[in-house]
């Protein structure tokens, strides 16, 4: 085990009614004006924004409810709604939502506590140096946004758009409380592309280029055998409580980077990343749902870079699968062809026609390769690092 620094501060209230508590958790870290921020009718329908907003003014608290959030935010949402938190003299935000009413909360809170700036430059290269903190309550197992350093918007004032992260520990939310039951009523794909995303937050850490790190690998594997064991369970039936917990826990825990632990230098294993680059271009262009545009490119990314080391995939396959094959070619293929399989009882897509409904031009593949590579400025992934060359040689096999 080589050297590493685990950072992980944010505060797990976990189970159900636990959102009755989110006045008290906002007051303990220092909330007085809230702005709580949430997606579409959902919150209100359901009750949960009114039972929420109760439990912030029985702690004295102000607050400025505002929704419209859209799956693959929006720069412009977050970029209105942080004018509105600076009017009300906001210093606490609320994401009432799943990842990408998160990532929106973050960046409102960015933006809030330096109006000199716009959001979006701190997603190109302007060091943010102080934020508001951020609370969650979560709806959604999905993006892990409520335990990550990381949050992801799109761009839509670009033509075309353009989908950005941004890793800072200032993107850590101080506590989300996570309640199971709020999760029942989404719909099926919504919950299906949810656990595909939860899947691929632990697949990115473990296909690494630096191995070695023992404990982590058995964490990351049995993440893999949950979320397998239980995603389909959650899809085929969203009231059973138990898959929902287990769905909701191994979203956090995929991507508050312990399945990452393994070092390289003084941080967390690196990871990839490479499918979540190729999968943001797809969601930036066509506005895909993110955790269907993974599944969709995974497996030609598998077969394109497991060379780099066949014996990787061959271990993910036996410890995940328990597929007995000696030849690690042989392994690595089934253990691929499982993963379809699990994609497939998702009702997942596994290629760009079928994600997108038609057959991609190779138009199409060199605006997607273009927009991955920032126009050939960059190369993406560490297992194996990706040129425009080799993003568009992927996109080609998963058409």
């Amino acid at each position: 085990m080589q050297k590493f620094v685990y950072h992980a501060p944010t505060e797990i209230v976990f189970g159900p009614d636990t959102e009755l508590r989110t006045g008290e958790l906002v007051k303990k870290y220092g909330g007085s004006r809230v702005l709580v921020i949430y997606g579409g009718a959902s919150a209100k329908k359901s009750g949960l924004l009114d039972r929420v907003c109760e439990s912030l003014s029985s702690q004295g608290l102000e607050t400025l409810a505002l929704g419209g959030v859209v799956p693959n935010p929006l720069v412009s949402t977050a970029r209105e709604m942080a004018a509105e938190g600076i009017r009300f003299g906001a210093d606490f935000i609320l994401g009432i939502g799943g990842g990408s009413v998160l990532d929106t909360a973050k960046g409102v809170a960015h933006a809030v506590a330096n109006p000199d700036h716009d959001v979006w430059d701190f997603w190109t290269g302007t060091k943010l140096t102080k934020s508001l903190p951020v609370g969650a309550v979560l709806t959604i197992s999905a993006a892990g946004s409520e335990t990550s350093n990381s949050a992801v918007l799109t761009n839509d004032l670009k033509n075309p758009p353009t989908k950005r992260g941004l890793g800072t520990d200032f993107n850590r939310c101080k506590f989300a409380v996570m309640n199971p039951a709020l999760t029942i009523t989404l719909p099926k794909y919504q919950i299906g592309a949810g656990v595909a995303d939860i899947f691929m937050h632990t697949s990115e850490r473990y296909f690494a280029a630096v191995l070695g790190n023992h404990l982590t690998d058995e964490i990351a594997e049995g993440l893999f055998r949950d979320i397998i064991l239980y995603g389909p369970k959650g899809v085929a039936d969203p009231t059973d409580y138990e898959a929902m917990s287990e769905i909701m826990w191994c979203g956090s825990v995929s991507h508050v980077g312990l399945t990452g632990v393994g070092a390289k230098g003084d941080t967390a294993r690196e990871g990839d990343w490479a499918c979540h680059q190729l999968g943001m271009a797809v969601s930036a262009l066509y506005d895909s749902t993110h955790g269907a545009t993974l599944t969709a490119v995974w497996a030609a990314w598998c077969r394109y870079v497991k060379e780099e080391n066949v014996g990787r995939f061959a271990q993910f396959a036996r410890k995940v699968y328990g597929i007995q094959e000696p030849d690690d070619e042989k392994a690595a293929e089934e253990g691929t062809l499982r993963t379809n399989a699990f994609f497939r009882s998702l009702g997942m897509p596994l290629s760009l026609t079928e994600l997108l409904g038609h057959e991609p031009t190779e138009e199409e593949l060199l605006r997607l390769a273009g927009e991955c590579s920032y126009d050939r400025s960059r190369k993406i992934g560490s297992f194996r690092v990706l040129d425009y060359e080799d993003i568009l040689s992927i996109y080609r096999a998963c058409r």
